[in-house]
């Protein structure tokens, strides 16, 4: 029983060292990272590629303004970023945020430069799509022309939110 159990043992020790010497499998390699999200009532899709935190709950601290989309300031890993409430950069109204009041409660913290958060009000889950199950489009779509591309789903197509191009629509309504 120990010589098998021995043996089993440097078997796996083996294929575990095997395994950072081998490229990335086809299968991961082949997909796409997304988070199912919801905001202003409505399904869309983020690239995780695009995010570089998620947030339930987090707290905001208000800004009083013109611009309604801006919800306030929240901090994240040390730095205070200006919050936007997704459904609002789209043309929407703003919900604002809180645990438990039916409103945006998912901050994602984008990534990129200059740093921003978007607020939405349903994280729906993690999808991990055949990458060419991905409609790409060259240009952005939808509102504010934040979208680009769409991925068609069991229970439908949603829409993928382009960060960098939500970034640029923040910047026109702040002009």
């Amino acid at each position: 029983m120990n010589a098998l159990l021995a043996q089993r043992l440097a078997d796996l020790r083996e294929a575990f060292d095997r395994s950072f010497t081998e490229p990335p499998r086809q299968e991961v390699a082949g997909h796409d990272d997304l988070l199912a999200i919801r905001a202003g009532g409505q399904r869309y899709a983020l690239r995780l590629t695009q995010a570089a935190g998620l947030f339930p709950d987090r707290p905001v601290t208000r800004l009083p303004g013109p611009l309604p989309a801006l919800l306030g300031v929240a901090g994240f890993r040390g730095s205070i970023v200006p919050v936007y409430d997704l459904a609002a950069v789209f043309g929407g109204t703003a919900a604002g945020t809180g645990a438990g009041t039916g409103t945006a409660r998912w901050l994602v913290l984008a990534a990129g430069a200059p740093p921003v958060a978007l607020a939405f009000e349903a994280l729906d889950g993690h999808l991990r799509v055949p990458r060419d199950r991905v409609v790409e489009e060259a240009t952005g779509h939808g509102p504010r022309g934040c979208l680009r591309g769409i991925v068609p789903l069991d229970d439908g197509a949603r829409p993928i939110v382009d960060v960098p191009a939500v970034r640029a629509a923040i910047q026109t309504l702040m002009s």
